[in-house]
Parts: structure tokens; sequence; C-alpha cells
């Protein structure tokens, strides 16, 4: 059977390879910068700008990145050769080599300090056979092949997002984009793993929302794809399944965060405010940040410079 030629947007797509950030001039930002700036200007002006890097991995990050790559690598085989191909493939062995391999990486980037233990690791694993064992069974429920294309795995996207501020450029990297040429539209997915699910409140948060709403729009603008040939779903996955009585508790929770005119003009606003607040044309504005001990969206009990010589505030 003759193979079905690739569309030239989805080329276009997976060849896409941008100039990279020149930090010699250049300052990049991303989503996890502009949430972090949201919820406390201090946090951030601390973290990037000041550059006292505060990191603690946890199991949960290991997690989500040695997922996201089995996930990831079971929908190339999927998208690229056959979805029976995927089913032989080994994705949960794949899937123990990632976690064990992106522990040890975090183990060095920690000091040589562990920050999890055997029993631990060994729940996660299980988590994780349980998540890929139901994906694979039920693949036809998540994705289909009919008439669609793998436009890419990790994305990258770099772009200014404001003309004023060219030295500032907006990265990221889009979990998989999906490509029908019945309907000629894209599918924006981000994979997100977590322990029991999305609550209403975390729906309807916002900052989460950004991440995606942005995606879209920057995708719109390097691919030149009208904004309603394009869709954004947060895919996610559930380690724990807590037993109903009155239903079944899906493994998978699928989010279609609303993403119109007045929700783009949203986080573009918050994405311009978040610049022109922390940058000038040259680099980072020479302004003191403040905490904001007030914003609901800002735990600093969870904050690592609280309550230290670096953030004086004190509530």
């Amino acid at each position: 059977m003759a193979k079905k030629k690739i569309p030239a947007i989805v080329n276009l797509v997976r060849n896409y390879n941008p100039e990279p950030i020149n930090h010699a001039f250049q300052k990049n930002v991303s989503f996890s910068q502009l949430s972090m700036f949201r919820q406390c200007p201090k946090k951030w002006s601390l973290q990037y700008k000041e550059g006292h890097k505060q990191y603690t991995p946890t199991i949960h990050t290991v997690f989500g990145t040695a997922l996201h790559e089995a996930v990831q690598h079971y929908l190339t085989i999927m998208y690229d050769v056959s979805a029976a191909a995927a089913d032989r493939e080994d994705i949960i062995g794949l899937f123990e080599e990632k976690l064990s391999e992106e522990y040890r990486v975090q183990y060095k980037k920690n000091g040589g300090s562990h920050f999890s233990d055997a029993i631990q690791l060994r729940e996660f694993f299980n988590d994780g056979i349980n998540i890929i064992t139901h994906l694979m069974k039920n693949r036809g429920k998540y994705f289909s092949k009919r008439g669609t294309y793998l436009a890419g795995i990790e994305v990258p996207i770099l772009i200014t997002p404001n003309k004023r501020y060219t030295n500032v450029i907006y990265q990221g990297y889009l979990d998989v984009v999906l490509y029908n040429e019945n309907t000629n539209k894209f599918d924006i997915i981000d994979i997100k793993t977590s322990t029991s699910g999305w609550s209403k409140w975390a729906k309807k948060d916002e900052d989460k929302q950004f991440q995606l709403i942005l995606y879209k729009k920057f995708f719109s603008e390097t691919f030149n794809v009208p904004l309603e040939n394009i869709n954004i779903e947060f895919f996610i996955v559930k380690r724990k399944l807590y037993e109903s009585e009155d239903y079944v508790i899906p493994r998978i929770q699928r989010f279609i965060p609303a993403s119109g005119k007045v929700k783009l003009n949203k986080a573009t606003n918050a994405l311009n405010e978040f610049i022109t607040k922390a940058f000038t044309r040259d680099g980072y504005a020479e302004v003191e940040h403040i905490t904001t001990p007030n914003n609901p969206n800002n735990n600093c009990n969870w904050c690592a410079y609280h309550k230290t010589h670096l953030c004086p505030a004190t509530f």
C-alpha cells in the first residue's frame, strides 16, 4: 500500500527549526516565568533577575518527565508507523528506563542527595504502568488516525510577543501537535500528570489556561494558521483513582479551556503586563519587585525564599 503524502503544512511544522536565543542580548521568558510573576513578582525577581536559583527536585517532576517521554514515543510510533506497531513497543520498559534515568539526573543536580526512596519509586512506577496500560487499551477513545497526522512532539515556539521589546523572546514547547486534513485543523495537546485529576477550581484557574491559550496564539502567528483552525486541550492523566459508588472515575481527564477573543486578550494582556514591568528594551527593569502575600494564588509558606534574608517580608 502506497504511503499517504504528508501535507505541506505538517512538513512545515515538523521541519521548523527557529534560531536559538542569543543570551548576549536577548532574554527568554516562558509560561512558568509568567505564572511565577503573577503569583509573586519578588519570587520571580529572586529566581530569574537576581539569579538566586532555587530548585528542589521531586518524584512528581521525575515521574512527569518520564511519562511524557513514554506517551510521546507511543504516539510517534502510532502515527508514523501504525497502531499495531505502537502496541508492540515496550512502552512500560521505556517508561521504567526514563524514570530511572531522570531520577539519576535530578539526583546529581541535587548535590548527590536522594529526594525519594525505593518504596516511593516503586509506587510511582506502578502508577505509570496503570496509566500506560489504560492508554494503550483505550487509544481509540483518545487518539484517532483517520485523516490525522502527527505534526510534532515538543514543537518549539520562539517568538517576540511584544514588538516594542524585541529583546524579549517567549519560549515554549508543545507536547503533541496533531493535524487533521479532513477538517484542516490542528490540535495542540498538553499532557499533565496529576495525583487525582484537576478539580473544578483548578479548571477555573486562568493562569493554568493561559499556557495553552498563548501557545495557540503563537502557533497561529508562527505557522500562519487561522486561530479558528486550532484546538487546544489539556490531557490530564491520573496516578490514583479513588473509588466511587456513584460513577466510574476515568483514568484520563480531557479539559478544553475557552480560547476565544476574550480569553486571548486576557492572556495577551497578562503577558504584556509582565514584560513591561520586568524588562526594558536593554534588559531587566531596574525596579524593586515586591512580595504579594495577599495574592490568593500565592502561598508564601511553600516559597523557598520565605522568611530568608533574600525576602524579608513577614506575615
